[in-house]
């Protein structure tokens, strides 16, 4: 049975090298290291200090696009750093998208780190900050009539609700060890939250351990994956506060960030669910444990 995230464009080492030296040859020659696959795109680093992201599936190669386009508008006025695509790459011959290379963040993904509920906690007033900036960036009328929205439907409910309930059942049949009933009662009970009452708010719309890069220290380092950026429910993005954080760390984080009410805290919660079983039957399926144990701590930490 196909997965949504299985590719359909084929992105070798060979090439991807080819396509950079071919359109950027200021690079050549170039020595290229493959990183993890993600669920959109192949990426490599380039001569040591250079990434390059190739869409590996049709139905996302606009999201590079995407990322070129607004992250211009929204870098400025964000308190940590994230990609800059410095090199625009065409389509070509043998590759049907665009793609981009931009100068390597320092830090790791924070799913890739061991961490202590002190170190989870110290995260929270710098992401929060870091969240409040963004959402706060003005978008004018004009922004608002070209910029993308929520077209996939993230903030909606019943199409969180129904997503969730079809990765529990993934998850149910592979065997998983997990409290099914109190997660669809939590997600059940989370789904009557009112919605976002005003206009969108620029959002990064796909924010959890893998896209926030952090130091040898846990110190945040940048946030990267830019793919899903939008405007939208800011509550996308506040879901990190139960996918991340300890209990303990949410009045920090709630304290940084501003007022955040109550029907926001609950949508939240609710994407964190999501987030928590998406990424365990993902991580679990494709062998990746680190992203399997990151939709463990996001249900752990959002069902508490």
């Amino acid at each position: 049975m196909a997965n949504t995230w299985d590719p359909d464009i084929e992105i070798t080492a060979g090439l991807a090298a080819r396509l950079i030296e071919a359109q950027f040859p200021e690079l050549a020659p170039i020595r290229l290291e493959p990183l993890r696959r993600g669920w959109d795109n192949a990426a490599f680093v380039v001569n040591g200090d250079l990434l390059f992201r190739f869409p590996c599936r049709q139905a996302a190669a606009h999201l590079v696009e995407r990322e070129n386009a607004l992250l211009p508008i929204l870098r400025p006025h964000l308190p940590l750093p994230v990609p800059d695509p410095i090199f625009i790459g065409r389509p070509a011959e043998d590759y049907p998208c665009v793609f981009h290379g931009y100068r390597l963040i320092p830090g790791r993904p924070a799913s890739s780190r061991t961490w202590s509920e002190a170190e989870r906690t110290a995260l929270a007033a710098p992401l929060a900050r870091f969240l409040s900036s963004l959402h706060a960036v003005e978008a004018t009328d004009e922004m608002r009539r070209r910029a993308p929205h929520d077209e996939l439907g993230r903030s909606d409910p019943d199409r969180a609700l129904a997503r969730i309930d079809q990765r529990l059942f993934q998850l149910e049949q592979a065997g998983a060890d997990l409290d099914f009933p109190a997660v669809r009662e939590a997600a059940q009970r989370l789904r009557a939250a009112p919605p976002w009452p005003r206009a969108g708010c620029w959002v990064h719309g796909d924010l959890y351990a893998a896209q926030i890069l952090v130091d040898d220290l846990g110190r945040l380092t940048g946030v990267i994956d830019w793919g899903d950026v939008h405007l939208g429910d800011p509550a996308l993005d506040i879901s990190v506060a139960f996918t991340l954080l300890p209990p303990s760390a949410r009045d920090a984080f709630r304290q940084a960030y501003g007022p955040i009410d109550a029907g926001a805290w609950d949508r939240a919660r609710l994407r964190a669910i999501h987030y928590g079983v998406v990424l365990l039957h993902y991580g679990r399926t494709t062998g990746d444990e680190s992203i399997a144990a990151a939709g463990r701590i996001a249900l752990l930490y959002s069902l508490g």
